[in-house]
This record gives structure tokens, sequence and C-alpha cells, in this order.
């Protein structure tokens, strides 16, 4: 699993700005009328094979693949999951969905009309229910479900054992409205973004008590609101950890074109394997898995038809919409989807892969060549955290200087040119790109910028390396990456290789540590002190076999391990910096060194990829990192929450209401009673008065534009502050029966759980 929270719904000259702290001009951020960046649409926004419903075949089962069985059908519990939502999806009201845009859209199978009716004396909303609407038990929705639910979350009875309360500790009232069907909503403060409320929406039955609101809604639901029912859950007592949604007969919206849709666990690492098996339907998968896919379609590419696919380019990514024969609108799926050069098995002299030759591999390519990938960028952002809590990132200067040394668009141009989406970095902490609202704030903080890093290092006290050019390393970094790691460092391929890059002269100080220390300034040098080391440790070894002193045996060990370690770190000097580094910057003594925890589960390749660049890049102006991976199952616990890191790659959920579930992420943390912090969601601890200030008025704000203009300026002052930098969003690669309509890479966009289903 890549790694993202367990959390549903993450001035460019140096010298006039060392001492500008946090100061922002005073329209950052800002646009007069609340307006969008001309630059935010990719044209990835989603990516799904639409048809009309009467194109689509009645009946059918949907194998759809989830990272785990849902822990508990309640999404409102601590411990919900993704497949918790898409069962919530399917069985229960969804009041309002999200357009590919992320706008809230009126969901008329549930509501005729949803309302503001009044803002004084109190922000009032009148929700107008459709006439049908009702439970699969033929009881009507009604005021008592909102009653029930509103009570259950508002935050007032620690009884009921919910994850949050945002919005609903706002509501004062719910009530019956002023004419039938209608539910009366009363707010004590006013709420901005009300149409989060509500979806999905439980009945009273799950609600109203904490024991059924606990206990009884983890494994099952009395009733369902939507086009499925959920028949068996798939939990822990499941043994093929499989959820079973079947048609909801009392539906009265349009009836779900399937009669089934399995959601099965299959983790990312054995996805490839069932789709070879065509055990699945449709599958999120990582890049690997979607050149797999893209290669058995194409019969295996040779290297100069490879080289000729377009990859990265808002045209391959395209938004999706496809005829009801299966070509994707701007051309076959087999074009646009034509993988590049090195993506794919490379063939030998006659043209045949080993796949080709390989008769046992010919069954697994067939099922491959069903599937088609469809690919959006997903409502999520992988960032870098910067721990401001302690260390020398404490210091603002130090965290600023990190931001503007790494390459955002070489990171983003990584990770999404290799899964064929349009490559631009992020601009915005609070929306995505194509999201309604997006702006590039990125402005606040300022672009790629060596020399202003330097500087800042420099009137920070770390002293040492200087780097001359912003771009000095761009074209090496590229060079590099396309290069393997078990190639020998450039000092050992003979010549001079690039040692006259090495810009810094070395310090005294520096020159002790390579004596007396574990630091290595260079590849060069930790190779030659390992080097050193290992020779005598052979010879400590020697004096010991030639004697029976154990205390001989003891120096052999303890010089056997100091060279072990002494090569691994070399080993790590090497792969990182790839034969080019800076001296490491020293304070009072003490090297610029950077602990940097990377998860090291299956999926999260990409990220570790751009970690070791990243690694790579601080390098080049002093920074040392030390990089540690970290097992899924205990990187945020153990890591991220509790703080024990300095630098961290990791991905949050984007949301509709940003002003509501971003306020947490990036609250600024507030001192305990036993001395600790607590800091909500905000593993970087870095926050400010103003921009909780700013995220509370977002909140209150019932005018669209100001409330736009308000989230700029917030997002502005997180830019500045420099403890989170958003890096690309991931992509989001789905491989999906050729035959299946109106599913895959969705983006923010709600399915349509009815209309999904298998084409004619």
């Amino acid at each position: 699993m890549p790694a993202v929270p367990a959390i549903d719904t993450a001035a460019r000259r140096c010298a006039a700005v060392l001492t500008a702290v946090l100061l922002l001009p005073p329209l950052a951020g800002c646009t007069s009328d609340g307006g969008e960046d001309p630059k935010g649409r990719s044209g990835a926004a989603r990516d799904v094979p639409s048809a009309a419903r009467e194109r689509v075949a009645e009946g059918g089962t949907l194998r759809w693949a989830v990272d785990e069985p849902p822990t508990t059908l309640n999404v409102f519990q601590p411990d919900a999951n993704k497949a918790t939502s898409r069962i919530a999806a399917a069985t229960l009201p969804q009041l309002f969905t999200l357009d590919s845009r992320a706008r809230p859209q009126r969901n008329e199978a549930y509501l005729r009309s949803a309302e503001i009716t009044q803002r004084e004396p109190r922000q009032t909303v009148v929700y107008t229910l459709a006439e049908k609407a009702r439970w699969s038990d033929g009881r009507a929705i009604g005021v008592a479900d909102f009653k029930a639910q509103w009570k259950a979350l508002n935050g007032r009875n620690s009884a009921f054992w919910a994850a949050r309360n945002a919005g609903y500790e706002r509501i004062r009232k719910v009530e019956k409205g002023p004419e039938p069907r209608q539910v009366k909503v009363t707010f004590g403060k006013p709420y901005a973004e009300w149409q989060s409320l509500f979806t999905p929406l439980y009945p009273k039955s799950v609600m109203e008590r904490p024991e059924a609101f606990n206990e009884g809604a983890r494994t099952g639901l009395p009733v369902s609101g939507g086009p499925f029912q959920a028949r068996k859950t798939g939990g822990a007592e499941s043994k093929d950890k499989t959820a079973t949604l079947v048609r909801n007969p009392e539906w009265w919206g349009p009836r779900a074109k399937l009669d089934r849709i399995l959601l099965r666990a299959v983790p990312q690492g054995e996805r490839q394997e069932a789709l070879a098996a065509g055990e699945l339907d449709l599958a999120e998968v990582d890049t690997a898995v979607a050149k797999r896919i893209a290669a058995a379609r194409s019969g295996g590419a040779h290297k100069g038809d490879a080289d000729s696919g377009r990859t990265g380019s808002p045209e391959a990514a395209g938004e999706g919409r496809e005829s009801v024969d299966g070509a994707p609108a701007g051309g076959p799926v087999d074009t646009v989807y034509r993988p590049r050069a090195g993506m794919v098995a490379v063939p030998d002299a006659d043209g045949a892969t080993e796949d080709d030759k390989n008769g046992d591999a010919a069954e697994p390519r067939r099922h491959l060549r069903e599937y088609a990938v469809r690919r959006a960028l997903d409502p999520a952002y992988t960032q870098l955290a910067l721990n401001g809590a302690n260390g020398p990132l404490a210091d603002h200067r130090v965290r600023r200087a990190v931001a503007r040394t790494i390459d955002r668009e070489a990171l983003a141009r990584e990770a999404l040119g290799r899964a064929g989406l349009p490559a631009q970095p992020l601009g915005s902490h609070l929306r995505m790109r194509d999201q309604h609202g997006y702006h590039d704030n990125s402005d606040a903080l300022g672009g790629r910028d060596v020399e202003s890093a330097q500087a800042l290092l420099a009137d920070a006290g770390w002293k040492g390396a200087t780097v001359t050019g912003p771009d000095r390393n761009k074209d090496e970094d590229t060079e590099a990456d396309a290069k393997t790691d078990d190639r020998a460092p450039r000092g050992d391929r003979g010549g001079d290789g690039d040692r006259d890059s090495l810009a810094a002269p070395v310090t005294k100080a520096e020159a002790a540590r390579i004596q007396s220390g574990p630091l290595s300034l260079a590849p060069d040098a930790a190779a030659q002190r390992a080097g050193l080391l290992a020779q005598l440790a052979r010879e400590a070894d020697r004096a010991a076999r030639d004697s029976d002193s154990e205390k001989r045996e003891r120096r052999a060990r303890e010089a056997k391990k100091d060279a072990g370690n002494a090569r691994a770190r070399a080993d790590e000097m090497r792969l990182l910096t790839d034969g080019r580094a800076s001296a490491v910057r020293v304070r009072k003594g003490q090297p610029l060194s950077l602990r940097f925890v990377l998860p090291a589960g299956p999926g999260s390749e990409s990220i570790q990829r751009s970690g070791q660049r990243i690694a790579r890049t601080l390098n080049t102006v002093g920074i040392r990192t030390e990089i540690e991976k970290i097992k899924d199952e205990s990187y945020f616990r153990d890591h991220i929450a509790s703080g024990d890191y300095d630098l961290a790659l990791y991905t949050w959920p984007a949301s509709a209401y940003p002003a509501t579930d971003a306020e947490p992420i990036f609250a600024k943390p507030t001192p305990a009673q036993d001395g600790t912090l607590t800091v909500e969601q905000n593993y970087t601890r870095v926050g400010t008065d103003r921009i909780d200030q700013l995220f509370e008025e977002a909140a209150a704000e019932l005018d669209d534009g100001e409330r736009q203009d308000l989230l700029h300026s917030a997002d502005a002052r997180i830019w500045a502050a420099a403890g989170s930098v958003p890096l690309y969003q991931r992509p989001q690669l789905v491989a999906a029966r050729t035959k299946i309509v109106n599913a895959g890479a969705f983006g923010f966009e709600t399915p349509r759980y009815q209309d999904i289903g298998y084409r004619k």
C-alpha cells in the first residue's frame, strides 16, 4: 500500500527575505473574484467509458478489487476504510454527489430541493425529500433519520464512538419543515460546507443508540436506501474476504444494471496475478501492472514502436469519454496508451519477448488483453513533510531552504510521466488540479532557487557547501535516474569522472569527521574510508586467528562491524548522490543531517523513487539525508503520527470540502497538560494562529467568492510556513475489462452504481 493516512475524508531572492519569516504580500494567494487558476485544468480529471443506460446490458456480476475487506459498515467510525465508503455509496442515501471537478450536485433520487432559506439571525437549510425516497423496509426517509445522525455525530454524547463531528457540531436543531417531506436544519454557527452533511445518511436504527452505532453497524446494515444492498460483508469472519452487494428490489430509482457487485480484497502486490488469471473485472493498479497490460494489448512492443507512444501528455490521458464501441475519444486504446521504451519486456534479436517464447505465459497474456487501463489524477496528493517540532527543521529558514532546493517539476515528471499522465507539480494544499477553486499559491514560498536556499542555510548558521547555478544538477539527476543503482560510482570508472563538480573545499572540521566519525563528505571519501576499515578488519582477524586472545577476537569482531557499517554508508552515499556530493554543512561541529523516513510496503515504489531523488538533490547543497524504510503497518502509527522523523513522504486524500476537512491537517499544535503537543492531524507540527483563523472564517463564510479568497490566503500561508510541500497528485490507474462501461478512473466523481455494467 502506498503511504496514505487512514483518514477519509495532507519569495525568490534571498537577501531581502531572510528575515521575512511568514510575512506575505497583502494579497498573496488571493484573487479579486475568488477565481481559479487557468492553468489548473489537466485534461485528466476522469477516465470513464460512458454509455447511455439503454446501451448497457441487464445483469451480470462485477468483481471489484479493494485493498482489504470492510472493517466496519459505519463510515463514521475511526477504523472505516475504502471498502466501507464504497459500500455506503452503493447502499445508502447520498444527498449530494460530486462531479469531476468536485462540485456538490443535488441527488435527485433523494432531494427535490435543498437550499439556504435564511441567513440571519441563524443559517437555516431546508431539505425537501423526494416523494419515493424510502428505506428497503418501506419506511419513508425523513426527519427522524436526520435528527438521529445529528445527535450521534455532534460530539455531545461520548457514548457514540465517532471519528469526527465536523459540521454536525455547528447544528443547533433538526426538525420538521413547514411542508410535508421537508427537514429543517438550523445552525448555531454559520456553516459554508453544509452540503457535506448527511451524506451518507444512515437509518435511525443505526444512529439513535450507541450500541447500534458502535457495534451493530460493524457487520451489517438493517436496511438499504440505495440501488444495492449489502448481503455479505466479507469481514474478519469471512474466509474469502469478499463483500457482496446485490440489487435492491425496493430501490425507486433506475434499476441497477448489475445483479451483484463483489468487493474482493486483493492486496496491490497480488493484483497482477489476479488480473492475469481473469479473477477481477475492475482494479486499481500500480504503474508496473499498467505497463504490463499495455504491453499485452499491443502484443509486445518493439523498441521503435514504444518510442513513438504518446505518454505524459494531456492528449494521452484524456478525460476518457468513450464511444460505445470502446475507443477513447482521442483514438484507439492501443494508440493512446502505447508504452514507452523500457516500459515493457525488451525484445531480443528476433523481436520476440521472453513472454512470447514462454508457452506458459500465453494464457495470462490473453487475459490481460481483455483489460484497458483507465488513467486519471487521483484526488490525493503526495507531499514532503518537514517536522518542525525540533532539530534543524524547527528553524523556518532550514525548512524553506529544503523546499527551495527540491525540484518539484522533476518529481512530477517522474511520478506522473511514468503513468502516462500530465506531469505538473501541484500548487495547492487545499485543492487538486481540475478541482473547482484550484489556484497555484506556491509563489508564497518561491520556486526552485538553489542560491536562495544556500543563503538561507548560511543565515541559519549552517556553513560549508556552495553550489553555483540553480540547475547545476538538473541534467545529471535525469541521467542518474536512467541508470541502475548497482553500477560503479563515477570516481570508480576511470578518468576524472565528475570530480571537478565538487564545488566546495573541505573545511578542517569536515576533514576531521572523515577520520573520527561516521559522517562521509562524498562518495569517494566514504568508499576510501570503508576500504581502510576493511583492511584493518582483515588484519585484526588474522591477528586474532594467530593467537588465543579473547581480547583480540573481540577487537576483530568490532573492526569487522565498523567496516560493514562504513561500507553500508558508502553504498548509501553512492546510491543517493550518484557520485556527486558537496561537503555536508556543519554548525557548531554538528553536521546537517536529516532522518528521512519512507514507506516500504507494496505500492510504495513511486514514493521511494521520489525520496531517492529528493535525497540526491538535498545533498547538492550540503544537506545529508539518512533514508530509513519503514513497514507500512508502523509507518504512520510509530513514525509520522508520533513525530519520529525529520523528513517524510506520504499521501493525503483531498476533499471537496477543504474548509472543514483540511483544517485539522494544518491546525497549529497546542500544548497539552502533560507537556506534549496536541497535533490533531498536523503531523508536521508547523502552524500559525493566522492560518487557524483563516480556516475558521472560511468555514463560516456563506459567500462563495469570499470563501475562495480566504482559502487561497490560508494556502499561501501554509506554503510560506514550509511545513508541507505538495509535490504531485497521485496517479489513479484502473484496470477495467474493455466491456465495462460507466466505471473506471473516477477521480473526484461519485460513481452512479445503478448505471455500471457491461456493454451490450
